[in-house]
């Protein structure tokens, strides 16, 4: 498919996008043309590749990396990445942080929550609404995350970005987004993630006016499906409801711009063209998509109920087995059937650092507290758990089979203790009350 532009008043861009034809499976090696015939055959780089197009192979780990672990697509385009521009002009996004980041927030070592951050009044494309809320680990080592809120009124048109940091993980909290990448078309909307992987270019629409989510910049090893041990071969995230998309290019000759973040620095360069060219596309490194409402939870049908490592739909290893680097886990639509126990997330310190978000509904864990497009924080070895209200419902209430309807919760768990930006210390959005949301826990306390 070629996408044809037309830009409409207000300044925002619509594409011809009807038929997608998205391509399902994780672990695939895909192969796609938006013409027929641009797709070499029996050979990655012939010497004259079909349709004078040039061959340009996109790596998303090393070489030798071993191949079931391998990541790298070839792409077919009009022209290739090297007429992208050669020098970058130094620009900034003062809200946008990458680690090592310390020593920018003056808050206290605490639990911490944040409200909603709000949409901006004055134009504001996706790339220039983000802030950075956490960061951890070091971009240079390859190693931690950083945890962004984005908020946007405005479509990118002709500005193109790359980053060469990290992946991100997008997760849409108000409103559908278009993603406009080098290898087709992705359409997200509350309720679904996307990936764009590190070095992948693409731009940003916006579908039905204003959007706020949330974004994980993932600095270590490429995001992939967690081993299901004991559980067995099915459950958690299925490799089918992984949707890539299918070749689609910009072929137009004009001015545009291409921006990069790179060890944290920003630049842009003025191309006369556009670099979503790819006309054809093979191989296992790209973006895509996943309905979160798709994971298939598992819990407790008896007492207790297991960690919430159960609800992992992605996964960054680290170089320690069973020590993430990132993992992305949530909490959906669920039953909850256990006899005798208490049902919310118990109390608990943690070794590990998570931030969390309600993407919609009530979390069950803070009901009174907690709105959609909320953040909290809880560092390494910071108690945390349900709160007064939570614990008094699921100690009185009569325990019979209920389902959790409506809601969708997440949150980044990091061997790493994420950082407060200055942005996250504006007092403005951080719940000065927070702790106070279990001081009315009482003393039950009684001697035998």
């Amino acid at each position: 498919m070629k996408i044809e532009e037309r830009f409409v008043p207000g300044g925002r861009v619509e594409t011809c996008d009807t038929d997608f034809g998205y391509m399902p499976g994780f672990e695939n090696t895909h192969s796609t043309e938006a013409e027929q015939g641009a797709l070499p055959i029996g050979r990655n780089s012939p010497q004259n590749p079909p349709l004078g197009l040039y061959a340009e192979q996109l790596s998303g780990t090393a070489f030798t990396a071993p191949r079931a672990s391998n990541k790298r697509s070839w792409l077919y385009r009009i022209l290739p990445s090297v007429k992208h521009g050669t020098s970058f002009e130094p620009t900034t996004h003062p809200f946008w942080r990458t680690a090592p980041c310390r020593d920018e927030s003056n808050l206290p070592e605490t639990q911490l929550r944040w409200a909603p951050v709000d949409i901006p009044s004055d134009p504001t494309d996706f790339i220039d609404g983000v802030r950075t809320m956490t960061t951890c680990g070091d971009a240079w080592s390859q190693a931690g995350i950083a945890s962004h809120v984005y908020v946007a009124n405005k479509s990118m048109e002709r500005r193109y970005f790359f980053n060469a940091d990290g992946e991100m993980l997008v997760l849409p909290q108000q409103g559908a987004v278009r993603f406009i990448t080098e290898l087709g078309l992705i359409i997200a909307e509350p309720g679904e993630a996307v990936v764009i992987p590190r070095g992948v270019k693409f731009r940003v629409e916006l579908v039905d006016g204003p959007v706020r989510g949330y974004i994980c910049e993932n600095y270590g090893s490429i995001l992939s499906l967690p081993e299901r041990g004991p559980i067995g071969a099915n459950s958690l995230a299925e490799s089918r409801d992984f949707l890539f998309p299918p070749a689609a290019y910009e072929d137009f000759e004009g001015p545009c711009e291409l921006h990069r973040k790179s060890l944290g620095a920003f630049g842009k360069t003025e191309l006369d063209h556009s670099p979503l060219d790819v006309v054809a596309w093979r191989g296992n490194y790209a973006p895509y998509k996943y309905d979160l409402r798709r994971f298939a939870t598992i819990g407790s049908i008896s007492f207790d109920h297991p960690d919430p490592s159960i609800f992992t739909v992605l996964t960054s290893q680290s170089d320690t087995q069973g020590v993430a680097n990132v993992d992305f886990v949530i909490f959906p639509e669920r039953w909850l059937v256990m006899e005798d126990t208490f049902r919310p997330p118990w109390y608990h310190m943690n070794i590990m650092s998570e931030f969390m978000g309600l993407i919609y509904g009530v979390y069950d864990a803070k009901p009174g507290g907690f709105a959609p497009g909320a953040m909290s924080l809880h560092n390494a070895m910071l108690p945390h758990g349900p709160d007064s209200e939570a614990f008094r419902d699921a100690s009185e209430k009569q325990l019979t089979p209920e389902k959790l309807s409506g809601t969708m919760a997440f949150m980044l768990e990091t061997r790493f203790v994420q950082n407060p930006t200055a942005f996250a210390s504006d007092r403005g959005i951080i719940d000065q009350d927070y702790e106070k949301c279990w001081e009315t826990l009482p003393r039950r306390f009684r001697k035998p």
